[in-house]
């Protein structure tokens, strides 16, 4: 699957199971990266685990979509599930937690440092960012 099919099968997210009880902060940014899971799976044929190695998948798929000149319009919602994705993967692997503030989402891990996945997304989209290194770096003793 091309990154265009990818970015046009965003369109119509599938639906994942339930999320377990999760807080309110966390459920909106564990939707977007579920929905990530299964676009990247029944879209692209890619199995994304929650893992940290998975990340470097998610990250060529942002530079291939960058290669093929979508512009960032086209591909928001697509870099905020790849955003969200590499969120969670912190989440679970580095003892965080989703924080919401100002309408926006963060992660906070047990160290109390602050990571911004979706804008590390979109620093991938312009070819200055890596959420395998944000997980790696997070996953790093403060």
């Amino acid at each position: 699957m091309s990154a265009q099919q990818t970015i046009n099968s965003v369109s119509t997210p599938a639906t994942s199971g339930s999320l377990g009880n999760r807080s309110g902060s966390a459920a909106k940014p564990a939707r977007w990266a579920a929905d990530a899971v299964a676009m990247m799976r029944e879209g692209a044929r890619v199995r994304l685990d929650y893992s940290a190695q998975s990340l470097w998948r998610v990250d060529r798929m942002i530079e291939e979509i960058r290669r093929e000149g979508a512009p960032y319009a086209a591909v928001e919602s697509v870099l905020r599930g790849f955003g969200a994705y590499g969120g969670e993967v912190v989440v679970r692997w580095a003892g965080g937690e989703w924080v919401e503030s100002g309408g926006g989402y963060w992660v906070r891990t047990w160290d109390g440092r602050f990571w911004d996945p979706f804008d590390e997304a979109r620093r991938c989209f312009v070819g200055d960012g890596s959420l395998r290194l944000l997980c790696h770096d997070a996953m790093a003793s403060g």
